[in-house]
Order: structure tokens, then C-alpha cells, then sequence
């Protein structure tokens, strides 16, 4: 792909906008970033907070620890984090910084009942209101469709920002990423200069190796991943890459305070996509041009898989990252582009379909499921196994593979996703 090419800036630009660092999981995370622009907005500290979200933030947020808050969860702890601590210029690193008078009052803060939760009517799969009043005053900030994506801000009537909501863009039909073919993926991963990819992907690394190796150092939730090495032989690199990814999730889902570089809006995503890729380079020796090629590859297929999900649904986002870490690895091993080709219809043939019931511990296990399956779907592809197209949702041609994954994701688990949520709120 030439680099002077619209496409291939389209590429690189993508791979800047997407994988950015966030500490904790992004929906708690955005509700504390639009609380804290609320609270500039507002000019002083709120004596009430009004949260409306979509089902599918309320879901993710309801069981996962909000980090920087001695082990708090729930919309509430995050929306008074925003407001007491939050620094909106640092975005997804929005509560990176919060001391510990700071976490005080946000416990205190919980006792007083001044955060109001209701369910956002827009429709959205993604859409989040805050609003803040303190006596006549009243700001309002709305995200939608993705986690840092403000399209209005209200102070007392008067509008200050107003954007057009994409209505079908989240849903996945059409997105901005609608130009994206495995093909070209390929195309750019061969192609693309080091250096228009080298800060990101090298952030990526270095951040997400670290949660990796910090959640196999110390407990954190379930501790999957301590328990998949225990249980195995750690020699072997198949158990290290899903010990090392799912340890990563167990310590970020419970409150690990170490920024994870995201994919997909996700940063479980973003773990599962990059930590095996990386673990495998070592094991095999790979230069760190191949392992940064790989990384590109591995990224791009998850997002271009996403682009048809939307980033949050019933459809478990480990399924696409873990699959496209697979195509990373087959890279790694100078397998051919019809064994990429076949390790990612083979993956997704096998995974797609394992719901997602929000964020919380269990992700870790459902991360080592993902790559369980990808790692078997290369194992097939690189001996010439195959699943065919009119078998189940398998389709003649990856991209119409991808296409019907989409459709099952963003259309067929609708109803799944409601009855998700009924059940999680009636716990």
C-alpha cells in the first residue's frame, strides 16, 4: 500500500484514534469523564447528579470496580468520582490521580443518596446523559456512540456544543470504518512504515505486558490467569498466552490502577489482541519488526470485526479480539495469507455467540475460552482443516463471514441483551 495513499492514512489514523490508554473499564470510566466535564461546565461542585445510560453502560458498569476508589463499584461511585477527583482533559485517564481525602469523600458522598441513575431513552446501544445541579445552576454534558465522543453540553438553557448523533453508525451499519477489508489489513501490516505505527503500538506493549505480568504477580478477582499456569504446564506458550491475557483482565476488572492500551473502546479487548501476540514473539524469537507487524495486523482485524458489532452488545468482545490475536500469531509464523484467511472463519465458526453479561471477574475466563478456540482454529488452518462456507453462519469469503458475525452481534442478540440486563438488574 503506497503511504502517500488516502488509504493508507485512513489505516494509521485509526490505529492513533483507537488505541488510546484507559485506565479501568471504559464505561465506568466514561460516566466519570462526563461527570468531571459536567462539573467544569457547571463552575462549582454539584449538590445533585443525574445519570442516564444506555442498558448496555449500566450493564458493564454494575459489577466491576471503579479503580482509584478503594474498591467501590457501580454508576454511582463512578459519576462522584468524575466530580469529586475527575480531570476531564486526561479523558479514559480521567480519575488517574485521586487522593485519599479525595476517596474519602466519595464514600462519604455514596451515604447521601445525591445520585439519581434512570435509563437513557435515546436507543442508543451507547448514550450517556449527565446532568449536575447545584440550586438554579444545571449542567448537562451527553456522550454517545463511543466513550470520550461528547456531542452536547448545556449550561442553565444554553446550548454550548451540539453534534449530530450518528443513530446507525454504533450499530455498525454504515461506520467510518466501512473502507476496512481483510485484504487491505493485510496489505497495510506487510506495507506500512515502522514509524507511522511505532508510538502506538509500542505504548500498547509495554502498558498491556505490564497489567499481564501484574495480574499473575498478585491476586486479583478470580485470578484466572494464576489458576490456568497452576493448573498446566507453563512451559507450554498455548497456556502462557491465555494465563497472561486472562490474568491481565482479573487485574483490571478489579480495580488495578495501571492503564491498559484499548481496542475496539474495550480495554479487555485491547489485552486479549496484544498479550498473546507479544508472548509468542519472545517464545519464537521474533524480530521487533515482525512483532510490531503483527501487533498492526492483530488490531486492525479486531476493529474491522467490531465495525459491524458496535462496541457494546450481548456478543462477547473477547470472541473478535481473541480470534484477530490469532491471526497475529500465524503471522508470527510466516504462515501464509490463505492460513490467516482460514484461522480467522475457523475462529469465529467456533466462538461466535458467547454472550456478554457486563464486566466483572468472569471476562478473565471468557478471554482464555476466546483464545482457547483461536489457538485450536490456527492449529486447523496451518493443517489444512477448514470450516466451509453454509455451515452454520460460516459464508463463501471471509469478509461475508465477518459480515454474518456482524448481523448476529448487532441484530440477533438484541433480544439477548435485554434479557441480559433484566436478570442482572433483578439480582
Amino acid at each position: 500500500m503506497k503511504r502517500d495513499s488516502e488509504l493508507y492514512r485512513k489505516y494509521a489514523d485509526t490505529l492513533r484514534k483507537e488505541l488510546v490508554p484507559a485506565m479501568g473499564c471504559t464505561e465506568p470510566i466514561a460516566i466519570s469523564y462526563a461527570a468531571a466535564k459536567a462539573r467544569d461546565v457547571l463552575g462549582q461542585f454539584p449538590g445533585k447528579i443525574l445519570v442516564e445510560a444506555s442498558g448496555n453502560i449500566i450493564k458493564n458498569v454494575k459489577s466491576v470496580t471503579v479503580p482509584n476508589t478503594d474498591g467501590l463499584k457501580g454508576i454511582e461511585a463512578a459519576a462522584l468520582a468524575g466530580v469529586v477527583a475527575g480531570r476531564a482533559e486526561r479523558r479514559l485517564e480521567v480519575i488517574s490521580e485521586v487522593s485519599a481525602e479525595q476517596k474519602e469523600k466519595i464514600r462519604q458522598l455514596l451515604t447521601r443518596d445525591m445520585v439519581e441513575v434512570g435509563v437513557a431513552s435515546s436507543g442508543l446501544v451507547f448514550d450517556l446523559v449527565i446532568t449536575l445541579t447545584a440550586g438554579h445552576d444545571r449542567a448537562v454534558v451527553r456522550i454517545a456512540n463511543e466513550h470520550t465522543n461528547i456531542v452536547y453540553i448545556e449550561k442553565n438553557g444554553e446550548i454550548l456544543l451540539e453534534k449530530t448523533v450518528d443513530c446507525g453508525g454504533e450499530g455498525g451499519s454504515p461506520t467510518e470504518k466501512d473502507f476496512m477489508t481483510v485484504e487491505d489489513i493485510l496489505d497495510f501490516a506487510r506495507t506500512c512504515e515502522l514509524e507511522d505505527v511505532r508510538e502506538v503500538i509500542g505504548r500498547q506493549i509495554r502498558y498491556n505486558l505490564a497489567i499481564a505480568e501484574e495480574g499473575l504477580r498478585n491476586d486479583w478477582g478470580a485470578c484466572v490467569g494464576q489458576t490456568i499456569l497452576a493448573c498446566n504446564d507453563s512451559s507450554d506458550v498455548k497456556i502462557r498466552v491465555k494465563a497472561m491475557a486472562a490474568a491481565g483482565s482479573d487485574a483490571r476488572m478489579s480495580g488495578c490502577e495501571m492503564p491498559v492500551i484499548i481496542n475496539s473502546g474495550s480495554g479487555n479487548q485491547g489485552i486479549t489482541v496484544s498479550v498473546p501476540v507479544i508472548e509468542y514473539a519472545r517464545t519464537l524469537g521474533s524480530s521487533e519488526e515482525e512483532l510490531y507487524r503483527a501487533l498492526v495486523l492483530a488490531n486492525l482485524l479486531s476493529l474491522h470485526q467490531k465495525a459491524g458489532i458496535g462496541r457494546l452488545s450481548a456478543y462477547c468482545g473477547a470472541v473478535s479480539a481473541g480470534c484477530a490475536a490469532g491471526a497475529g500469531i500465524a503471522w508470527l509464523m510466516h504462515e501464509s495469507d490463505d492460513v490467516i484467511r482460514h484461522q480467522v472463519v475457523n475462529c469465529l465458526a467456533i466462538t461466535s455467540g458467547m454472550i456478554c453479561d457486563g464486566a466483572k471477574p468472569s471476562c478473565a475466563a471468557k478471554i482464555a475460552a476466546s483464545l482457547d478456540s483461536s489457538l485450536l482454529a490456527l492449529d486447523m488452518a496451518k493443517n489444512g482443516r477448514e470450516f466451509r462456507g453454509g455451515e452454520g453462519i460460516v459464508k463463501k469469503g471471509i469478509e461475508n463471514t465477518i459480515d454474518c458475525v456482524g448481523q448476529l452481534g448487532r441484530e440477533g442478540m438484541r433480544e439477548t441483551d435485554r434479557e441480559i440486563l433484566k436478570i442482572m438488574v433483578e439480582q
